[in-house]
């Protein structure tokens, strides 16, 4: 088969060899058989409709891989099948000006399209912490949130249109970058969060929105969960919120220690509330803090006084998942309404406490959007191995607590290999089945990401 993409592709966009098909046949999720049989590396359109062709006509399986920075297996090969990289997919084609759109390959690094844009003197705004190694079509493929969806969404609300190849080699033009288009179905939004099992994501039209005045970040601590959406409020009434997000001491102390910083605050609080806003807004920022002061829902705070701090306060809860990787944490990314999250949180911690009192829970997400990131470390005389089938065995309890508030096991992370089995604790019978419908439409010989999303 390597002769043959080689003949398809040409010899230098085909590897072969066991360094490349451990790092490509997989992302940052752990526990996964990671065997794909070669890596290919299409550089256009034409090349990937000449690859899934192919893969039709030799019965061979097809693996969409970006980033690689994915938390739900979403982009492993496991059994034998090639991995398409879009790493040399990596080039802007277009910007338009008045409609500030610009079209990218789907291998543009995220931080690269968040450049581009603010040398236009325009904005990107879907950020995570991922962004310097995360790749729009990946972006798309989860429908990342990430840092700023309280103000701008996710990355559906900035998707125009976009160029897909389905599973049967048919080339897309979904939208065409269209602000109006009343004619059917539009069928980016079902490319959108589909992991790559309906088509593959070559190209992608991007809105940019103006550009956000100088923005100002307060660290606050909160010592009661419940209080942290007291505090959301207050402040959501003063001033308008790019970011709201949340982490508890356990998972500050991790970034401390990794990264050997000193607290913000004067005394450790069981939650710490971080806010970003037009600093503008300062003096209402202020306000509501000294109304959040007397109330009793913040007990002390911190705010920066320049970009180099404000990147500061940001780095202790962008360090999170880097400080707590040497623990292999058991990852789980949910969301429920914003009202339900401090019961939610603390039936999780009841039940996770009862049942497994050895493991450490870590807690950090965006509050403001009601999706949270909920880390359960493995403790150091555990193998991978068994801390992993005890994360799993641990899912449907929790996932139980997630579906009683009709919430979603996967908030932005997407549903892959991780979460598959469960995915009947947010979805319906009658949904899964129309979602199964419209996988054999778009891919009727299940070549395109076998395995993932659906049983």
């Amino acid at each position: 088969m390597s002769q043959a993409l080689s003949d398809l592709l040409g010899s230098k966009q085909v590897r072969t060899d066991p360094e490349s098909l451990k790092n490509y046949g997989k992302d940052w999720t752990n526990g996964f058989t990671v065997a794909p049989s070669a890596i290919v590396f299409p550089e256009s359109n034409d090349q990937v409709v000449d690859l899934v062709r192919y893969a039709i006509d030799q019965n061979v399986q097809l693996v969409p891989s970006g980033g690689r920075t994915g938390l739900s297996g979403g982009a492993v090969a496991g059994q034998g099948e090639v991995v398409v990289s879009f790493d040399r997919m990596n080039k802007i084609l277009d910007f338009n000006a008045e409609d500030r759109l610009v079209t990218c390959q789907a291998g543009v690094i995220t931080q690269t399209l968040q450049e581009f844009a603010e040398a236009q003197g325009l904005f990107y705004p879907v950020d995570f912490a991922s962004a310097g190694s995360s790749q729009i079509g990946g972006n798309v493929s989860t429908n990342a949130g990430g840092i700023k969806v309280i103000r701008y969404g996710l990355t559906r609300d900035w998707v125009a249109g976009m160029r897909v190849v389905t599973g049967g080699g048919e080339l897309l033009d979904c939208n065409a970058g269209l602000v109006k288009n009343a004619t059917g179905y539009d069928l980016r939004h079902l490319m959108i969060g589909a992991e790559g099992t309906l088509g593959l994501v070559c190209e992608v039209d991007v809105r940019l929105a103006a550009m956000p005045e100088p923005q100002t970040v307060m660290v606050v601590g909160v010592p009661k969960v419940e209080d942290l959406l007291a505090v959301l409020q207050a402040f959501s009434k003063n001033v308008t919120l790019s970011a709201f997000e949340f982490f508890s001491d356990l998972a500050l102390a991790k970034v401390q220690a990794h990264r050997d910083l000193p607290s913000p605050l004067a005394e450790s609080v069981a939650f710490y509330a971080l806010m970003e806003f037009d600093t503008s807004g300062l003096d209402a920022a202020s306000e509501a803090f000294n109304d959040c002061m007397e109330a009793g829902w913040v007990v002390d705070g911190v705010i920066s006084q320049s970009d180099a701090q404000a990147a500061a306060l940001w780095g202790l809860r962008e360090g999170i998942s880097e400080s707590i990787a040497p623990y292999t944490p058991y990852k789980n990314d949910l969301s429920v309404t914003i009202k339900q999250v401090p019961e939610f949180l603390r039936d999780v911690d009841r039940y996770v406490a009862e049942s497994y009192p050895d493991f450490e829970v870590c807690w950090y997400g965006h509050i403001g959007d009601g999706n949270l990131h909920l880390n359960i470390l493995k403790p150091d005389d555990m193998s991978v191995e068994d801390f992993m089938a005890q994360g799993h065995a641990m899912s449907p309890s929790i996932f139980a607590l997630v579906e009683e508030r009709k919430g979603s096991i996967s908030a932005e992370h997407g549903v892959g290999l991780l979460k598959k089995d469960f995915l009947g604790y947010t979805r319906s019978e009658a949904e899964i089945s129309l979602m199964r419908g419209l996988k054999d439409l778009f891919d009727p010989h299940q070549i395109l990401n076998p395995g993932k999303l659906l049983v």
